[in-house]
């Protein structure tokens, strides 16, 4: 028997283990001659989860349990442990990781795919950790949710006024386009909030910082401005070239030394590479595994990496590493089911080379911005392309039925206004939202 073990279930790794299940079945079906293949997949959660939705998930829009797609029933002939990978023994070939109830366990593997996936990136910014929340899990999409709606709620009862302004202003630090996605839903969410308690909307402040000199970059400068426009309409504060300096529990410090009240600070500013990465001991490039261009660890030819943990070349830029984006990483993931079967004898590898299909962002209600295949759309057209994107690329029927249905209740209804407390401060704290562990006390 030959073992794969895929370390991680986000898009690569989850796009990996279906693909390489995919072609041993067919080779099996073939009478393809060899050892039976087990494929294991070891995730501190049982589920892939569609980040691009986690946006919708904040603004009220789509249920949290819509963007997580369960590894059981979605991914056949693979057995998914529940774990969270502390070290690999590439000597002995093995990994060590912590399950549910904090037992030590081992696995032997013959071949490893280490998709990890990315942790927010976070500075030395003072009171960050601690008064601050990102937006990489449902538990951070949720409490955020929460927390901007029971703030409303305070405001209105609260017998000071600045202090009543404060939970009213909304901070969100990042503006590419998960930064701008979610300002733009949280937006969408105060709205219906100011109507269904009875408030002007213009009293609720969205201030939306980034050192960048345009907002998202990454749709080029025409949509950006196009962007930027919506934003503004939208009474979102947008301000460029300046980020966090402080974050206390009732105002932030900017680097341009200004003072804004507010009891919510979003950061939404980048990635980096999981923990795991680092305690490897192999070569790595701004924090993320070094790769050859057919996703294999140099000098260890048993062992694959891809997706946002992974450095992995663009060969249409000589000399960059590809963007950490959910295209790349499913795309990689599939490549990746590939080139480990052809590792096992099935087939012939093949080196990562990526076409960029470009990048929609839901801009809230009526409005997005998009470019697919380099088209530059914006409005009711960016939207729909949007929507349709986002349920097409959604690996599961069940999924994007009730997303769509999601998708048609915020077309013609308001959206609910309801703080269910389902993720607390605590959990939704950027190291434990992302599953690594809190160092115990002595």
């Amino acid at each position: 028997m030959t073992s794969v073990v895929i370390v991680g279930s986000g898009f690569t790794g989850f796009e990996c283990a279906r693909s390489l299940a995919k072609k041993m079945r067919k080779h099996a079906a073939d009478g393809a001659a060899g050892s039976p293949v087990e494929i294991s997949i070891i995730s501190p959660v049982d589920y892939m989860l569609y980040t691009p939705l986690l946006p919708d998930v904040a603004g009220g829009v789509v249920d949290a349990r819509f963007v997580a797609i369960p590894l059981a029933n979605t991914l056949r002939d693979v057995q998914a442990i529940r774990g969270r990978v502390d070290s690999v023994d590439f000597g002995e070939r093995t990994v060590t990781f912590t399950d549910p109830e904090e037992r030590s366990r081992m696995l032997s593997w013959d071949r490893l795919v280490l998709t990890p996936g990315s942790v927010t990136r976070l500075f030395d910014v003072p009171g960050l950790a601690e008064h601050a929340r990102g937006l990489k899990s449902t538990a951070e999409a949720l409490y955020l949710r929460d927390h901007v709606l029971e703030q409303l709620e305070l405001a209105e009862v609260d017998d000071d006024p600045g202090r009543a302004e404060a939970r009213r202003t909304i901070v969100v630090v990042g503006a590419s386009y998960s930064g701008t996605e979610l300002a733009a839903q949280l937006r969408a969410l105060a709205d219906s909030a100011a109507k269904q308690f009875g408030f002007d909307p213009a009293a609720v402040k969205f201030v939306l910082l980034d050192l960048a000199e345009q907002v998202m970059p990454e749709v080029g400068e025409k949509l950006g401005t196009a962007a930027m426009k919506v934003l503004k309409s939208r009474g979102i504060d947008v301000r460029l070239g300046v980020t966090l300096k402080e974050v206390h529990a009732e105002h932030v410090v900017l680097s341009d030394h200004s003072l804004v009240r507010t009891h919510t600070v979003a950061w939404v500013t980048g990635v980096t590479g999981a923990p795991l990465i680092e305690k490897l001991g192999l070569p790595t490039e701004n924090g993320r595994l070094k790769v050859t261009t057919e996703l294999q660890v140099p000098g260890h030819p048993d062992v694959f990496a891809a997706g946002d943990a992974a450095a992995v070349p663009d060969v249409t830029q000589p000399g960059k590493i590809t963007p950490p984006t959910a295209q790349h990483a499913t795309r990689q993931g599939k490549l990746l089911g590939r080139n480990v079967a052809a590792s096992l004898g099935y087939g012939k590898p093949k080196k990562y080379k990526h076409r960029n299909m470009g990048l929609v962002v839901d801009l809230g209600p009526k409005y997005a911005v998009a470019n697919p295949l380099n088209v530059s759309l914006s409005g009711f057209p960016a939207k729909a392309v949007a929507r349709i994107y986002h349920l097409y690329a959604i690996p599961r029927f069940v999924n994007r039925w009730a997303v769509a249905l999601a998708y048609l209740t915020d077309a013609f209804f308001d959206r609910s206004v309801v703080s269910m407390g389902l993720a607390t401060q605590e959990d939704a704290r950027f190291s434990t939202s992302e599953g690594i562990p809190t160092p115990k006390a002595h």
